[in-house]
């Protein structure tokens, strides 16, 4: 041989050339082959080994890289080839190197493949037959088998010609594998294993039953002894092709274990296979070999043995779980397979190992036997690691075995006895539902819902954990992709079909997730039902997490997550296409909460049914249950239904005086007709209008459902659920009413009387006026019901409605206003005893603060709408003011009491309206209490008695509404004088002690005088002063103010006291006017009114200092001398007697107490409340003009100390305010007046200026632009010290000029009379003085 040509120099020049051939490109020469120098030198002997395994290696390269060249040298005579396979198949027995067999083995297939003839394949097993029929050493066929089984592998054609046509050759097969040799069987296994996976398992479907049987016995028996890797490994592999074959696993299971023998004779061993083959018959499972091969296996240190064991034993169980489980589960293969979950992380073995427990999982025997409960630990742990792995699909397979295991385990065997164990696999499970993975998050879904069996929980039970899955669950819904309706036609089929699988996965997820949270609150509901678990007594008391690991802190996450998260979510996902599982168990989650939380239902029922959730279900059960499709949603459906208006029914009864058979009633008729009720609401119209015949029972039938529709209708109503159009609602109720009194029903069912007549007052407004007929079928309805109360329903349309028409007015008016102010004071009742939350106090400061503006609650203002269409209704508040018990009475007082504010426009018609019944009411109480002495203590029963107060009240709120320009103020004659005159008899009969009478009625008097016109008060003023009896209360009243062996508890209010105050200063005032004449005069210590004023003033309320200075005020007016007050004095003000010249001038006051009122009213100014502050210069310009026509000294005296000019100055300290106030305005003008030196023009008159200036006279009120026109004329006139500069003058007249100029703003003019409390203060009495 030459370089690298295949030819032997020594015997080439003999061969005939045609024989030869250059390979390769003709100008480049190529590779010289001589086929014949190849095939001597494999038949010689002298040969060396290398030599040839050179050769070899040469055809070898040729056959690779020159495809078709040795082909053709070989096809000049068909005897060559057949020759050369013939010699290198002897090779295989002759040769012991090992490389020169591989290459004789590589060269063989190669060359096969090179020919592609079957005559080839065949003669190449005829080969191998002839040689095992002659006898030769099965040792010497190790090279042989492994030759077949390649050719097996290459040619695919071999195989179905060996198990068709070489039936022999496979029985010499098969008896090889009963030879010692581990490495012969390893290669006659390999045959095997190349046999039966040939051309995807077809030969092996060809092979003879009987020799697929011995292999199958064979094998076991092999695989039983075998101890190399390489025979081990061809066993497996073999196992595992065979385990596929349904009749094969039949065999292996069945193969007796004490026939499984090794034997060292040949053909004893021959004999005994055919024997096997030939009478396998059932056997107990006990005695089945291959479970404990497989468990040795999974005994191995290897993890691919360990792999395929696995996925044999699935293999086995697939083909025939039912009679293969047990003897599985009695070998303890799950022992050993959870222990291979336990140890590790190959992705191949643990999916191998959690589908093969999956399938023995559905044997009973696997649990009876406790394997769960041994392997869970080492389930949980494995978990753990798989969910790490980049192969989603492990932990997919593994959640989905601890979810059958958690849902097959009996309740009697628990998986979870203590709480770590719990805290592992719940771990698990949220390290599965929070996997990237929806498809794995949806199996942990599953997990956590079998998880959630109340068999499953340990002691204590671990609410903290529960609640962590189901909030990781509700997680997840943020990440749902929608699902996609029908709006995306136009995109790509494969975008659509992304889109749909995406939507598929997604829909999927919500459905276990539901599963999973209808678990929870089934549990949640368990546990709350026995005690130990609702207080999971076993927590260690140091938890400091016990009050975030309780039962209701679960319950409250679970309504948490449904409010905020699961509805909107479910709503969302199906409102294009509803899908009727995923409503099923939304809907049932949706009634657990009503029995999880009672407490907080109330608000989640008004939440639910304020945004739709009557229209939804009635709407689902509709599209989905008609024709009894969907039993099970329209089950959860109905049972939703009924717990939502249930609830809020019983919020309703729990404020009215429905009795416990309503509510049974109602619950019956939702019980029994919601699961009939498969329509939408728009067909409900035609089913109330129907006439059903005569209904057998009470609670089934049309009629019944009749009656179940509009209690529905109602309680949709109530909460902004329109189901049907008002005008709809009205015609259907009607026709209702008249088809139920029309078959002679004449009571209906109440709670169904009560919700009709709420549907018809709430959809009155916008349907027709009813006729007479239909109008008297409702009466008559509501006539039925012995108690109007138990159909009273707290709305104002119910008000309107009955006021609307007459004959209901007349029949049920009184009635439905009486409910509605009593269920006022109930609401806010409720609204005083109820909790404090945070920022209540805020809350109560605020409503505090509403009441002082007078500000009317929601019901009076609803009462105010109603008195305004319906004036009527004043009649009927007056008769329950007059006639009612006091606390009702009360209550019609507070809505008459701002009925002149609420309704400006009516006011004068009102207040014309209410006084002549007013005025029947006080000569109701004259007529009533003649002769019995009201004053003399005598306590009578008579309501006339008990409304007195009430009465006068709304007098004295009347008198303060009453405009200026009502016609009661223009003649002291009518209605308003009678009501004068009994105003004033009442009063002066009353006891001093009844205060709550006697200040009403003189706060009205003291307006009477205050508010008419001057030529009409002659009269007034003259029937009061002669009236003795009210002369006398004055006197008691200010006695008993002044008397000092009084205790202050037995003094008179401080409202009363001011109220005398008010109105004597008027009746002084009005006498001196008019020279009335005085039939008994009133005793006043001026002495100590000076002193209260003086040292007092601290501990006196304000409104009762106003009226001590307007008495004052009156008295200085009328220069101390009025026949209407006796004055008395003391040493402190007029000094010791006798009277020097000047106390004698200025007597009762003196000089001393000039002085001292003076100073006192001084301080009063400092204090800067509005009223006071008017009070107070009106009483200040009062003493000065006394003091002046008295004693021009003193006056001179009072106005020139320092204390004047301390005074100003700290008033024009405190802001632009003051600086513009008309009484501020008056003080100076006052003081100047008098020739005071405390004003001068800097800084006292240039600060007033200059605020002007800023300001502008046009945005000065009329009254301070009069008092500043004083101001400034007195500024022109006055001599102040230094005099003023004519730039001064000239600023001074140019503001004068501005303010002639100006017209005031019209603005909207005031009431007339300020209240304060139950005081009426009558403003024109403190509108600053103009001179």
């Amino acid at each position: 041989m030459t370089g690298v040509d295949i030819v032997y120099d020594k015997i080439h020049f003999r061969h005939d050339p045609k024989w030869s051939g250059r390979l390769g490109p003709a100008e480049g020469g190529g590779l010289l082959l001589c086929v014949a120098c190849v095939v001597e030198m494999i038949d010689s002997d002298d040969i060396a080994s290398v030599r040839k395994s050179f050769a070899l290696s040469g055809i070898s390269g040729v056959l690779k890289f020159s495809p078709g060249a040795l082909r053709e040298l070989l096809r000049q005579d068909h005897r060559v080839p057949l020759h050369f396979t013939t010699s290198l198949l002897g090779m295989l027995h002759t040769v012991e190197d090992p490389a020169t067999l591989e290459k004789v083995d590589q060269v063989l297939v190669q060359l096969l493949l090179e020919l592609q003839s079957e005559l080839s394949h065949h003669f190449v097993l005829d080969e191998i037959h002839k040689q095992f029929s002659d006898q030769l050493s099965l040792k010497t066929f190790l090279p042989t088998f492994n030759f077949l089984g390649n050719l097996v592998e290459a040619v695919p054609n071999v195989a179905q010609s060996l198990v068709t046509q070489y039936v022999p050759l496979l029985e010499h097969l098969c008896s090889a594998l009963l030879y010692p040799d581990e490495a012969l069987k390893a290669s006659v296994l390999y045959v095997w294993l190349k046999l039966f996976g040939a051309a995807g398992g077809s030969a092996a479907q060809s092979l003879p039953t009987a020799i697929r049987d011995r292999v199958c016995i064979l094998l076991l028996q092999t695989l039983a002894k075998a101890s190399s890797p390489q025979l081990i490994n061809n066993c497996v592999g073999l196992l595992w092709l065979l385990v596929q074959l349904g009749d094969a696993v039949s065999v292996l299971m069945n193969s007796p274990g004490d026939q499984i023998v090794c034997h060292e004779n040949q053909d004893s061993q021959t004999n005994n296979s055919q024997t096997l083959s030939q009478n396998q018959e059932q056997q107990s499972p006990e005695q089945c070999p291959l479970p404990l091969i497989l468990k040795k296996l999974l005994m191995s240190g290897d993890e691919t043995l360990q792999a395929t064991s696995a996925r044999c034993i699935a293999s086995v169980l697939v083909h025939s779980l039912s009679q293969c489980s047990a003897p599985f589960i009695k070998a303890d293969v799950p022992e050993f397979l959870f222990d291979r979950l336990a140890g590790s992380s190959s992705e191949v073995l643990l999916w191998s190992a959690y589908s093969c427990l999956l399938l023995l999982t559905e044997d009973p025997l696997f649990f009876s036997q406790c394997h769960s409960v041994y392997g869970i630990e080492s389930l949980v742990r494995s978990l753990k690691e798989a969910l790490k792995l980049t192969n989603l699909e492990v932990p997919k397979q593994g959640l989905l075995l601890l979810t059958e295991i958690l849902e097959r385990q009996p309740p009697s065997e628990r998986l979870f006895p203590s709480g770590s164990g719990f805290v592992a696999v719940s771990e698990a499970v949220l390290g599965g539902v929070s996997s990237s993975c929806l498809l794995v998050a949806t199996q942990a879904a599953s997990a956590a819902a079998a998880l959630f069996r109340l068999n499953h929980q340990s002691r204590p039970v671990q609410y903290g954990k529960i609640e962590g899955l189901i909030e990781a669950i509700t997680n997840r819904f943020s990440e749902l992709p929608p699902l996609s309706p029908a709006h995306h036609r136009n995109s790509r089929s494969l975008k659509r079909s992304h889109r749909s699988s995406q939507a598929s996965r997604s829909g999927g997820f919500l459905l276990r997730a539901l599963v999973c949270f209808q678990a929870a609150c089934r549990l949640a509901e368990e546990c709350a039902s026995e005690p130990v678990l609702k207080e999971n007594t076993f927590t260690a008391p140091s938890k400091d997490s016990h009050a975030h690991d309780s039962l209701e802190s679960l319950c409250q996450c679970l309504l948490r997550c449904c409010d905020s998260v699961w509805i909107p979510t479910i709503i969302r996902m199906c409102e294009h296409a509803p899908n009727a599982k995923i409503l099923q168990y939304f809907y049932s989650i949706l009634s657990s909460q009503f029995t999880l939380l009672p407490s907080l239902m109330p608000v989640f029922a008004i939440k639910l049914a304020s945004s739709g959730f009557y229209r939804l279900p009635l709407e689902h059960k509709g599209l989905l249950c008609v024709g009894n499709r969907h039993p099970h949603l329209n089950t959860s459906c109905s049972g939703f239904l009924h717990k939502l208006s249930m609830c809020l029914l019983s919020q309703q009864d729990a404020a009215s005086s429905s009795c416990q058979s309503d509510v049974e009633e109602v619950e019956n008729l939702l019980l029994y007709n919601l699961p009939s009720l498969c329509c939408r609401p728009s067909d409900w119209p035609s089913l109330l209008r129907e006439s059903p015949g005569i209904q057998l029972s009470e609670y089934k039938g049309q009629r019944a459902t009749q009656y179940c529709l509009v209690i529905m209708l109602h309680l949709a109503l109530q909460q902004g659920d329109r189901l049907l159009p008002d005008q709809t609602v009205f015609s259907s109720v009607v026709c209702l009413l008249h088809s139920v009194q029309a078959q002679g029903i004449c009571v209906l069912p109440r709670s169904v009387l009560r919700s009709a007549l709420y549907l018809l007052a709430t959809t009155q407004d916008k349907s027709p006026n009813l006729d007479r007929a239909p109008l008297n079928c409702i009466s008559k309805a509501l006539s039925s019901c012995q108690s109007f109360s138990s159909l009273y329903i707290h709305h104002p349309a119910l008000l309107h409605f009955i006021c609307r028409y007459p004959d209901l007015a007349e029949k049920f008016g009184a009635l439905v206003l009486e409910l509605w102010l009593t269920k006022k004071v109930q609401q806010s009742d409720a609204e005083q005893t109820k909790p404090e939350m945070p920022g209540d106090g805020e809350k109560r400061e605020s409503r505090a603060d509403e009441r002082q503006d007078q500000q009317p609650d929601t019901e009076t203002v609803e009462l105010l709408a109603l008195i305004e269409k319906f004036p009527a209704v004043i009649l009927t508040l007056l008769d329950m003011l007059c006639t009612r018990e006091a606390p009702l009475a009360g209550r019609a007082l507070g809505v008459l009491e701002v009925l002149p504010c609420g309704i400006r426009d009516y006011e004068a018609d009102l207040c014309e309206s209410l006084r002549p019944a007013l005025l029947q009411a006080l000569q109701r109480h004259s007529v009533e209490n003649m002769g019995h002495g009201l004053g003399q203590g005598q306590e009578h029963s008579s309501q006339a008695v008990k409304s007195l107060p009430l009465v006068l009240k709304l007098l004295c709120v009347m008198q303060a509404s009453d405009p200026p320009s009502s016609s009661s103020y223009s003649k002291m004659d009518g209605v308003h004088f009678k009501l004068l005159y009994h105003v004033s008899n009442i009063a002066g009969r009353l006891k001093s002690t009844d205060t709550g009478s006697l200040l009403p009625a003189l706060s009205y008097l003291y307006c009477c005088l205050s508010l008419s016109p001057a030529h009409c008060t002659d009269r007034a003023v003259s029937v009061l002063l002669s009236n003795s009896g009210l002369m006398e209360q004055l006197q008691t009243v200010l006695s008993s103010s002044s008397a000092p062996s009084l205790s202050p508890s037995t003094c008179p209010p401080s409202a009363l006291l001011c109220c005398s105050h008010l109105l004597l200063s008027s009746l002084i005032t009005l006498q001196h006017v008019h020279s009335a004449q005085v039939q008994k005069s009133i005793s006043w210590s001026l002495d100590t009114a000076v002193q209260r004023l003086l040292v007092q003033k601290t501990n006196t309320d304000n409104l009762l200092l106003v009226s001590y200075l307007r008495l004052l005020q009156a008295l200085l007016d009328a220069d101390l001398a009025s026949a209407v007050v006796c004055l008395s004095t003391g040493p402190g003000l007029v000094g010791p007697r006798p009277l020097g010249t000047e106390d004698g001038s200025l007597y009762p006051l003196g000089s001393r107490g000039a002085q001292c009122l003076s100073t006192a009213l001084s301080g009063l100014l400092l204090q800067k409340q509005e009223l006071l502050l008017r009070a107070t210069v009106n009483c200040l310009s009062s003493l000065l003009g006394f003091l002046q026509r008295k004693s021009p000294t003193t006056a001179k005296y009072v106005v020139c100390q320092p204390w004047s000019r301390f005074l100003l100055y700290c008033l024009l300290s405190s802001g632009e305010s003051c600086r513009l106030h008309p009484a501020i305005h008056r003080l100076i003008t006052t003081l100047l007046q008098h020739g005071s030196t405390a004003v001068s023009w800097e800084p006292d008159l240039l600060q007033v200026m200059e605020a002007v200036e800023r300001r502008g006279v046009k945005e000065l009120s009329e009254e301070a632009t009069q008092t500043l026109r004083l101001l400034l004329e007195q500024i022109l006139s006055s001599a102040l010290q230094p005099p003023l500069t004519e730039e001064h003058m000239q600023r001074v007249r140019g503001v004068m000029e501005s303010l002639s100029l100006q017209t005031p703003a019209q603005s909207r003019s005031p009431s007339n009379v300020l209240r304060v409390g139950d005081v009426s203060i009558c403003l024109s009495d403190f509108t600053v003085k103009a001179g």
